[in-house]
């Protein structure tokens, strides 16, 4: 079965900085990153790679849908897959549904043909998997043998496969598929997290011997109107939000 296709969200439209600026100060970052990540492990090719943050709002699926598509316009086949299973978003970002999706993989026996989805408009190589519907039990699902199944599956599906995950302080969600992924990358949103902070999430993976590759600092003053973008796009949400 082919996966479903499905149009980009107008209202997220703008936060493909990768695809609509090319040439911005962050689109030369996530390609920074992206060699980066890539050489991060030279022994062992990288499959499985978790974005995480220590609290909410840094940012963290901003960073895993650019980065997943910026993997994906380097001519690798990358499948986004929505782990929060508390607060997801990358639904919201690409098409607004998340039924059916992870949840429904882990609990009702669906395949990964049935839920997996492409977005019209973007990179062909890039694939994603929503959430599904919000389960009573998300830490106990992520850490399932069945959870483990599906990222067995996955890595034969695609050259990389992108998690994007609950922050790591908040729940234990995070902590339990840490150590089943190749490496986990920490977003920090700048002037909001403290050092403790930071170091507290540090130890939490460590503890759980999670191979943390790296550390993105989010929301960065660099004094150009690129870096800048962030800061106006995470304000505007916000109004929406309350209005």
């Amino acid at each position: 079965m082919s996966p479903k296709l499905k149009k980009l969200d107008k209202e997220f439209e703008n936060i493909f900085i990768v695809q609509n600026d090319l040439k911005s100060p962050i689109s030369e970052a996530f390609r920074t990153l992206r060699t980066n990540i890539r050489f991060s492990s030279l022994d062992k090719p990288l499959k499985t790679l978790l974005i995480t943050s220590p609290i909410p709002e840094a940012g963290k699926s901003f960073v895993s849908v650019n980065l997943a598509l910026t993997i994906a316009q380097n001519e690798n086949k990358v499948i986004l897959v929505d782990a929060d299973l508390r607060r997801p978003v990358i639904h919201k970002i690409f098409e607004g549904n998340n039924k059916p999706g992870l949840t429904n993989i882990l609990v009702e026996d669906k395949k990964i043909e049935e839920v997996i989805r492409r977005v019209s408009g973007i990179d062909p190589n890039l694939y994603y998997i929503p959430s599904g519907p919000i389960p009573p039990n998300p830490s106990e699902l992520l850490g399932s043998n069945k959870m483990q199944e599906v990222i067995e599956e996955l890595q034969k599906q695609a050259d990389l496969i992108l998690f994007d995950s609950p922050p790591v302080i908040a729940v234990t969600d995070t902590l339990v598929l840490a150590n089943q992924v190749n490496g986990v990358v920490l977003v920090l949103d700048v002037g909001e997290v403290s050092r403790d902070v930071a170091k507290q999430a540090k130890i939490l993976l460590e503890k759980v011997k999670a191979k943390i590759l790296g550390v993105i600092l989010n929301k960065v003053d660099m004094g150009s109107e690129g870096y800048y973008y962030y800061y106006y796009y995470d304000d505007e949400r916000k109004k929406r939000r309350s209005q």
